[in-house]
């Protein structure tokens, strides 16, 4: 019998199409058919600092090719789980939103419409910024869906209400997701040193529920006592802004906070996470590829998304 690696075309990273983890592609999205479809949002007019996040889907995408071998899944030696078999999770790629430049409130639109349909085709979407201020159309598109608590992976706490009249800059989200009722609450961890929020937004997050740990409380509580901060047994929805990890090994962002995350302390919450509640949703933010000739930023993006898509499915189909 041949091996799954000798079945089809070898298809390296470097070869064909720079589609996210070299899965097939589905831009029209009422005809999506698929257990996960990967979006762009290519924005980041939400920026107060350093642009160019408006790059990041293509930087995941084209890092993501590296981690594309083989046909038959992806083996884990320390679980001993074969992840990821494209013969019983379907991936597939839907391209991204237009984003009408100058116009948030017509690209987060297309955004909101674009996640909604996906929704509809019963897919997980899994959405590739773009600043943070997509989260905003992502949560709002969960508005007829069961409710929902987010888990925010996160140097910054992004609960500013308005600032010179802005509401939906990547400073906004956290503070726009908590105003739905499908929102039944917010986990912000890894918030550390100083803020663009004020302190009247940190007891306003506190007020309405959010749960706040900086890096050296999670570190301190271990996976186990995070988790306890999370409602069992609830539909997720994570949102990870690249900035969450220190910029020793994420450079490529336009806010960083020294102090982040390491890889696996991230990695061991987000598999702790998937068997402790359903997760129906995931964006990832904030690459910024201009700041990391290296590319390491785009690789560990990529690597936390596929990886947290084999826990999720290895949870959901064994």
């Amino acid at each position: 019998m041949a091996h799954s690696y000798e079945r089809g075309r070898l298809d390296l990273p470097f070869v064909g199409h720079c589609t996210f983890g070299k899965r097939p592609i589905c831009t029209d999205l009422d005809r999506i058919d698929a257990d996960v479809a990967v979006l762009g949002v290519p924005f980041d007019m939400g920026t107060q600092y350093r642009s160019g996040a408006r790059f990041g889907p293509r930087a995941i995408r084209e890092a993501s090719t590296l981690f594309s071998f083989g046909h038959g899944g992806a083996y884990d030696h320390e679980d001993d789980t074969v992840y990821l078999p494209m013969d019983k999770v379907r991936i597939v790629d839907v391209g991204d939103v237009d984003i009408i430049h100058t116009d948030t409130r017509a690209s987060h639109a297309n955004s909101e419409a674009a996640v909604r349909k996906i929704l509809a085709r019963g897919a997980l979407p899994v959405v590739l910024g773009g600043d943070h201020a997509i989260n905003i159309p992502c949560i709002r598109a969960f508005s007829d869906q069961e409710p929902i608590h987010i888990v925010q992976i996160d140097a910054h706490l992004d609960f500013v209400d308005v600032r010179h009249g802005v509401t939906e800059g990547h400073g906004n989200p956290m503070r726009r997701a908590a105003e739905h009722a499908h929102v039944t609450g917010i986990t912000q961890i890894g918030i550390r040193n100083v803020s663009s929020t004020a302190r009247e937004g940190y007891d306003d997050a506190r007020a309405r529920g959010s749960r706040i740990m900086s890096v050296r409380q999670a570190r301190r509580l271990g996976t186990a006592g995070v988790l306890e901060a999370i409602p069992a047994g609830a539909r997720y929805y994570v949102t990870i802004d690249i900035d969450g990890f220190d910029p020793s090994i994420a450079p490529g962002t336009g806010t960083p906070s020294h102090g982040g995350f390491l890889y696996y302390e991230v990695m061991e919450i987000l598999q702790a996470l998937t068997k402790r509640g359903k997760v129906v949703g995931v964006d990832l933010v904030e690459v910024a590829p201009a700041y990391d000739p290296s590319g390491i930023t785009g690789f560990l993006a990529a690597q936390v998304l596929l990886n947290f898509l084999g826990y999720i499915f290895a949870e959901r189909v064994g």
